[in-house]
């Protein structure tokens, strides 16, 4: 155990004092924050402030536009509507609305002009403020009261609620936590374990091996260096959890909440909506507070640590096997990339239906349960997912890393120190079911 320490601690201290280290620990939080706060700010600093010409045939829609804090109608007259469409720059106006007369049953021809593309919100807003006074005006026309068919129609929201205790939940929450927790299971495996596969490739390579192997057996020198390279995984993950929940703290110091609540309403506060903005606001919050992150995080450590040890072998004893043919190696990869991806599609099905078979299936089956069941666990245990199968997804996950861990020590033994040989699958499978 002391050798193997020795080796964790050289494998740690390796890496964490690499520059690449610190860029990638505080990148992969700052991207997170301008992820969330860079559409916000964009969406703040460009609302459009602009008056809007409108020239109207019909009568129809005279002094109907409401107008808002960004965008101001005003109605002219058509005499000069052909100036106008060319010169309304010089005027003061930021675009023109062009109303033909049209026929209430079929209407049509009505354009926009601007010197560039309109905004997605304005033109969405443009055309449902039409789409709204034609509507008005067929009801007059038929003799339907707008206020009654407005209190006739119906809006109640179910209020679902599960286990025992009725906990209030969302299947949309849910499925935007689970989907996250399996996809970043997901990238740690691939990344953390082609880490380790490049670590033994570059040690066997430049014979470092060799002087190692002097001093250690095979198999301890894999296990401290799967062991050392988990732990710069955990103290990557703890850092980013600080650094993401100090940015999370400081976000309302340069975004006041209302410009929050407009910009994930879509403009809903520019549109006067800002108690529907603020009680949707409030659901989310109530909503994430009911997911039992108690039980959330710690089966998300023990999936890292368990998904990680699995793969990591076996990433490991492929290291062992290189040469300085870089291609051989990426053939002998491909039967553990496989499961992963398979594991990430399965995943994509879990988070829609986490009750189905498939699911289920896929968050015992070791080579798939890192990424499956961390996309069932949000929607609730024991309800979704009962205790009997995240116990026996526990056992198979670590009784998987038992047997993935001897089957790629006798491997690493092995092809630790062999050169100059193309090595096969097929020899690796034999000196595993080998006597030695």
């Amino acid at each position: 155990m002391k050798k193997i320490g020795l080796i964790i601690k050289r494998e740690f201290f390796t890496r964490v004092r690499k520059k690449s280290f610190l860029i990638t620990t505080l990148l992969v939080p700052l991207a997170f924050a301008a992820i969330i706060i860079v559409p916000i700010l964009f969406s703040i600093s460009s609302s459009e402030h602009k008056r809007i010409a409108v020239v109207d045939k019909s009568g129809l829609f005279n002094n109907k536009f409401p107008d808002t804090k960004e965008v101001y109608f005003k109605y002219l007259p058509d005499q000069n509507f052909d100036s106008l469409k060319t010169n309304y720059e010089t005027s003061g106006y930021g675009g023109v609305l062009y109303i033909p007369a049209f026929d209430i049953n079929r209407p049509g021809g009505f354009e926009y002009y601007s010197s560039g593309q309109t905004s997605i919100l304005l033109e969405s807003s443009i055309n449902k403020d039409i789409n709204d006074i034609i509507e008005q005006k067929r009801m007059e026309l038929q003799g339907l009261d707008a206020s009654k068919l407005s209190a006739i129609k119906s809006n109640v929201e179910v209020t679902f609620k599960s286990g025992k205790d009725e906990k209030k939940g969302n299947s949309w929450v849910a499925y935007g936590v689970g989907y996250a927790s399996g996809f970043i299971i997901y990238v740690i495996l691939l990344l953390f374990g082609t880490s380790v596969m490049r670590g033994v490739m570059e040690e066997k390579v430049n014979r470092i091996a060799e002087v190692m192997v002097s001093s250690v057996k095979p198999f301890q020198l894999m296990m401290g260096k799967i062991v050392g390279i988990a732990a710069v995984g955990l103290l990557q993950f703890l850092i980013w959890g600080i650094l993401v929940t100090v940015i999370y703290s400081i976000i309302p110091l340069f975004v006041s909440p209302e410009s929050l609540q407009a910009a994930s309403q879509g403009g809903a506060m520019a549109q006067g909506n800002e108690a529907a903005a603020a009680e949707m606001v409030q659901k989310i919050k109530e909503v994430v507070g009911n997911i039992q992150w108690n039980l959330l995080i710690p089966c998300f450590v023990l999936y890292f640590l368990g998904g990680y040890l699995f793969y990591s072998s076996l990433y490991a004893a492929v290291g062992s096997l290189a040469n300085e043919d870089v291609s051989d190696i990426q053939q002998l990869t491909i039967p553990i990339t496989v499961p992963i991806i398979i594991g990430i599609i399965i995943m994509m099905k879990a988070v829609q239906d986490p009750g189905s078979p498939l699911a289920v299936w896929g968050s015992i089956i070791p080579f798939t349960s890192p990424m499956v069941m961390m996309a069932r666990l949000p929607y609730g245990v024991p309800g979704t997912v009962p205790y009997w199968q995240l116990g026996l997804s526990f056992i198979c996950l670590i009784g998987g890393f038992i047997i993935t861990t001897w089957a790629a020590g006798r491997i690493y033994r092995t092809g630790i120190l062999m050169y100059g040989k193309k090595i096969t699958l097929k020899e690796a499978v034999k000196w595993v079911i080998r006597k030695q």
